[in-house]
């Protein structure tokens, strides 16, 4: 079967701290990081919709802080 992406960021033991809604959550935010090429670029991905409705679109922020909260850093995926 395939690698679990959680597992391979974070190790066995940290993700399966993890509940199943933020596991999920973050194996797609880590698929998505692997397919692009800049942290903005993910974050233009991410946030496409919620993006529309915000006065100042800092995608590139949001996602380095959605990745901190699990101690992870954008040049780590690469």
């Amino acid at each position: 079967h395939a690698p679990d992406p959680c597992e391979q960021s974070l190790g066995p033991a940290r993700a399966n701290e993890l509940d199943r809604f933020d596991r999920t959550q973050l194996a797609d935010v880590l698929a998505v990081c692997k397919q692009s090429r800049t942290l903005s670029d993910a974050g233009r991905t991410l946030f496409a919709q919620s993006r529309q409705s915000k006065t100042s679109t800092n995608d590139a922020d949001r996602l380095r802080k959605y990745l901190a909260r699990f101690d992870l850093a954008w040049e780590s995926l690469r």
